[in-house]
């Protein structure tokens, strides 16, 4: 093109607006979107899940509500004050006890941060302890069902995450992710704690298993599985990475810590060993259990239904980890429902809350959620709606017919 030759022609293209609300949001320092709007998005990608969670648990509150209608029950003191609740309330509304006598049963069994909330929001927020412990729970299961979703997701997919979190949801006990006490707490610190491992946030998976330790035993197997990933991670590593020691170091700090802390206010280094052996919550590495099995099985002529679940439930959830070993999980998770396994098999104490025990293991029902992935819609109908309607009716049995705790 010579010098004086003129101009090209151009055209101009006429770009209709973008409506405000296809609009992209404003970015924030670094490119990444505002927090709130990562948050919303979040929760629009969990939606199916959350909404079959809420799906499978309203379902077994109408049963369980209409049951007690039918009874002349209250569902309120049933979900807010019953067994283990009273005993939270009571260490939120007078704290601990400071000395241990034999044969006598002490509130020093139960771990400081379920109340601690309890106490921490009934204090700035109008209603009862009781009220607020009950919607504490209620909200702490949403989430841990997030939680459960997104290892789910993470893992294996969208799909599968929500299936995951369904099953969760409708386990044979899954009421008492709505009563106060503290398995909804619980689930939420490990499955967020377990995620967090899973995308390397060392210190945040320290924090959060710490926290499990102040809220239930179980602690300790959250606490080894974070601690051993990050001992495997830090030898894998070629240099020193501070954040995978101190993530290391955070996981077991709130079970010792408060062990510690029972210790001291008793005056004996076993002090709450030997609270548990008041209890008889000491461990035998299983032989009470198998003791217990075989009698239900084996020798009960008519043993109560509530029995035979818990037994099931017990046989199951080994079942299910052996097929996650043959899937090859992740070693934080295995680590964790391994070690959940050993407390809960391998106490000699009462037989009846075992089932309730394991409700934190969530990865045992990755199996048989991608076993539903893959099947036919169909057959996943079918099985989740089996799984609801038991859940529903075996959790109104438990609270309504079963005349001992959950």
């Amino acid at each position: 093109m010579s010098p004086t030759a003129p101009p090209p022609a151009t055209t101009t293209v006429r770009r209709r607006p973008v409506p405000a609300a296809r609009r992209p949001a404003p970015r924030a320092t670094g490119g990444r979107p505002p927090a709130e709007e990562r948050a919303r998005t979040a929760l629009r990608y969990a939606g199916p899940a959350l909404l079959g969670y809420l799906a499978v648990r309203l379902f077994g509150m109408l049963v369980l509500a209409k049951w007690a209608h039918v009874r002349h029950h209250g569902i309120w003191p049933t979900l807010a004050t019953s067994w283990d609740s009273n005993w939270y309330l009571g260490i939120a509304d007078h704290g601990y006890v400071h000395a241990l006598h034999a044969g006598q049963l002490n509130n020093l069994a139960f771990f400081p941060l379920y109340p601690g909330l309890v106490k921490a929001v009934a204090a700035v927020t109008p209603g009862s302890r009781a009220s607020v412990g009950l919607l504490l729970a209620i909200g702490f299961s949403l989430v841990a069902a997030c939680g459960v979703f997104a290892v789910g997701d993470r893992l294996h997919g969208r799909r599968t995450g929500a299936l995951l979190t369904v099953l969760w949801a409708a386990l044979p006990v899954g009421v008492v992710q709505w009563m106060g006490y503290t398995e909804s707490l619980f689930t939420a610190l490990t499955a967020w704690a377990l995620y967090c491992v899973l995308t390397r946030r060392w210190v945040w998976a320290g924090s959060l298993a710490a926290l499990a330790g102040l809220t239930r035993p179980t602690g300790i197997a959250i606490a080894a599985a974070v601690s051993l990933a990050a001992l495997v991670a830090l030898v894998r590593a070629r240099g020193l990475d501070r954040r995978l020691v101190l993530g290391g170091l955070l996981a077991p700090a709130g079970w010792c810590g408060y062990v510690a802390w029972v210790g001291l206010r008793l005056g004996r280094w076993d002090g709450y060993f030997a609270v548990q052996k008041v209890w008889d919550n000491e461990w035998d590495g299983g032989i009470g259990t198998l003791r217990d099995i075989r009698s239900i099985l084996v020798y009960a002529n008519r043993p109560p239904l509530f029995l035979v679940l818990v037994t099931l439930v017990l046989i199951g959830s080994g079942a299910l980890y052996l097929l996650s070993l043959a899937d090859r999980q992740p070693p934080a998770l295995l680590i964790f429902t391994g070690a959940l396994l050993v407390v809960v098999l391998g106490s000699g104490g009462v037989y009846f809350p075992r089932a309730r025990f394991l409700v934190p293991g969530f990865p045992l029902l990755l199996p048989v959620a991608l076993a539903l992935a893959r099947a036919r819609r169909t057959v996943t109908v079918l099985v989740l709606g089996a799984a609801t309607l038991s859940s529903a009716w075996l959790g109104a049995y438990m609270l309504l017919v079963w005349p001992g705790p959950p």
